[in-house]
C-alpha cells in the first residue's frame, strides 16, 4: 500500500511536470495551458455524459430485479477517469481518455469483477419467524440470533394520516 501511496504522490507530479516543460518547450507556455485546460473541459462533458448513461442503466437494471454489478464498476471507473481528466497533466489526461474508452473500460471492468465476491441479500441467510420472534440464522452455522422484540406486523390497506408541526 505503501508503494501505491508513493508513486501516485510522488512519482506520477515527477513525470506530469516533466511531460509539461516538454510540451511548454515545444509548443509555448499559453497554448500549453489551453490544451490542459480544454482537456479537462472536455474530459469532465464526456464523463458526465456516460455517467448519466450509466445510471440510468443501473436503474433500469434495478428496476428489473437484477443486480447491476458490471454498471456499478462502469460508474467508478467513470469517477476515476473523471479525477484523472480533471488533474492538470498530459499522463493523467491519456489514462483518464483510455477509461472513457467502452472497449477498455469494460476490459478492465471483466478483471475487476473477477476479484470482486457478490453476497445479495438472502444468499447466504435464511429467515424464520418463529414463537419467540425473529430469529435469523445462517445456514453455514447452526447458531441462531435472535431477537427479543415482537415482529413489526404490516397491514396492507391501513393508512395512517397525521399532522406534522415542528416546534423550535
Amino acid at each position: 500500500m505503501f508503494q501505491l501511496l508513493f508513486v501516485l504522490f510522488i512519482i506520477i507530479p515527477i513525470i506530469e511536470i516533466t511531460v509539461i516543460m516538454q510540451v511548454g518547450a515545444l509548443l509555448g507556455v499559453w497554448p500549453t495551458i489551453a490544451i490542459v485546460i480544454l482537456s479537462a473541459w472536455l474530459g469532465a462533458k464526456y464523463v458526465r455524459q456516460q455517467g448519466l448513461a450509466t445510471l440510468q442503466s443501473v436503474q433500469t437494471k434495478m428496476a428489473q430485479g437484477e443486480m447491476p454489478s458490471g454498471e456499478i464498476v462502469t460508474g467508478l471507473m467513470l469517477l476515476i477517469a473523471g479525477v484523472l481528466l480533471v488533474t492538470p497533466g498530459f499522463v493523467t489526461d491519456i489514462f483518464g481518455l483510455l477509461l472513457l474508452v467502452p472497449s477498455v473500460r469494460a476490459a478492465i471492468g471483466n478483471q475487476v469483477q473477477k476479484h470482486i465476491k457478490v453476497n445479495q441479500f438472502g444468499a447466504g441467510a435464511s429467515f424464520n419467524h418463529g414463537a419467540a420472534g425473529n430469529v435469523y440464522q445462517h445456514e453455514n452455522t447452526a447458531e441462531p440470533f435472535t431477537s427479543s422484540k415482537e415482529p413489526i406486523s404490516h397491514h396492507q390497506g391501513d393508512t395512517l394520516e397525521g399532522e406534522f408541526k415542528r416546534k423550535d
